[in-house]
């Protein structure tokens, strides 16, 4: 059976980086068994990027981000990538074998980080207005963008709550309330 994982974006871990330029929210993952943490299939997490600087390279992963809030950042990659992430809820995709710079548009930037090993898993993120019933086999996240019954109890999952749920056969949805805006990120094996 599926089991859908809820998750608060305030109510995470919260991991610094490495370089100081930002921080790491795990939302969920997916690893093989008895392999090293670093060997996920799969991983999703909420980055705040407070500094100009560098995105770590990830060979042989597959990347998309979408910003969250913030004005975003430029993105600019030795291998001639060059891409400006300020439009709200709207994925990027690239390889994690890129060394990437980014620099900030504005102020801190918030984003979602769905990172896939290649060949093992794939992902691609959706901008939603309904509620979604994912594949069987498929695993996923599945966050709420905006909401406009926000402040009334009871009403459903507000702007930065979601869910996730790794592979598995049962049927499940994940709701999204009347004039609400998610972004789910289906995340399947290849083939």
């Amino acid at each position: 059976m599926r089991v859908m994982n809820p998750f608060d974006v305030e109510t995470l871990p919260v991991g610094p980086w490495r370089n100081g330029g930002g921080d790491t929210r795990e939302i969920g993952s997916q690893s093989p068994p008895h392999t090293a943490e670093a060997d996920f299939d799969w991983r999703a997490s909420i980055a705040t990027i407070a500094a100009d600087g560098p995105f770590s390279a990830f060979p042989g992963v597959d990347r998309t981000i979408t910003l969250l809030a913030g004005d975003g950042v430029h993105l600019v990659g030795d291998d001639g990538l060059d891409h400006r992430l300020d439009r709200l809820g709207e994925p990027f995709a690239f390889s994690g074998d890129t060394a990437l710079r980014a620099t900030l548009l504005g102020g801190a930037t918030r984003v979602l980080n769905i990172m896939t090993r290649r060949g093992r898993w794939a992902a691609r993120v959706h901008r939603v207005h309904a509620p979604v019933r994912p594949p069987a086999g498929h695993a996923g996240v599945w966050y709420v963008l905006s909401a406009p019954a926000d402040d009334a109890p009871g009403s459903g999952p507000r702007a930065g709550q979601g869910v996730w749920w790794a592979s598995g056969a049962a049927e499940a949805t994940a709701p999204l309330a009347t004039g609400a805006v998610a972004l789910w990120a289906d995340l399947r094996p290849p083939g």
